[in-house]
């Protein structure tokens, strides 16, 4: 159980709240596993380049494939990303309940006046899918899913922040992210906002205090308790 004192003040000064999608709100391919969707579309990528195909065979993370499909070309990573963004939508339909105290974090955030938004890495239509399905829409006010045909702008690159911010007409340094992986904590570094880690796996508390967060947790219902504290 990782505890953070500095949680409360990491959210403190927030006007609005970014929740990174998979992880701190849902985990994506629990239902669907991201290794079967990452071969999936190896398939299609090795079909058209054989070089490209086998890179992406060396990775199960269907968003990496995505990156190599879109480096080797342009069409063919639109291809990948059409298949890749069904595939997303097909997943949250089973992925199963809202992450624990995720539920209650939206809320928090939301009663506590605060404005909220997602931004992820994920196509913005498995968000929707999602967020509807589990009557949580009514929380989040803007969803920044992933730059259609532009994959170089997800994050670690501060683009999708950047672009929340803007939104959600303030400046990033009024916002504080909630993800659980590295490129939330570079993306956020970068675009000059908040962040704290959400350390899902026993590993990334380490990680994330080597990356400089301003504040770790290993359950999403400190996030709720730090909000309505705040």
């Amino acid at each position: 159980m990782t505890h953070d004192d500095r949680l409360p003040e990491a959210l403190a000064n927030a006007r609005v709240v970014f929740f990174d999608f998979d992880g701190p709100v849902c985990d994506v391919f629990a239902g669907l596993p991201a290794p079967e969707v990452a071969k999936q579309l190896t398939v299609l990528v090795a079909a058209k380049d054989v070089a490209a195909g086998a890179k992406a065979a060396e990775t199960d993370d269907p968003i990496e494939v995505l990156r190599i499909a879109h480096e080797a070309d342009g069409e063919l990573g639109q291809e990948v990303e059409r298949v890749l963004t069904a595939a997303e939508v097909e997943a949250v339909a089973v992925a199963g309940p809202p992450t624990p105290g995720a539920v209650e974090a939206l809320q928090a955030a939301h009663s506590s006046e605060r404005v909220v938004a997602v931004v992820s890495n994920n196509s913005a239509e498995c968000v929707e899918h999602f967020l509807k399905a589990n009557g949580l829409e009514g929380y989040v006010v803007g969803i920044v899913g992933r730059p259609v045909g532009q994959p170089h702008l997800m994050k670690p690159n501060p683009f999708p922040l950047i672009t929340a911010a803007e939104r959600m007409h303030t400046d990033t340094a009024d916002c504080t992210l909630i993800g659980d992986s590295l490129t939330d904590i570079q993306a956020a570094h970068a675009a000059g906002a908040t962040v704290i880690g959400y350390a899902n796996k026993p590993h990334k508390a380490e990680l994330f205090a080597e990356a400089r967060a301003d504040a770790i947790t290993d359950d999403m219902h400190d996030i709720a308790d730090a909000l309505t504290a705040a």
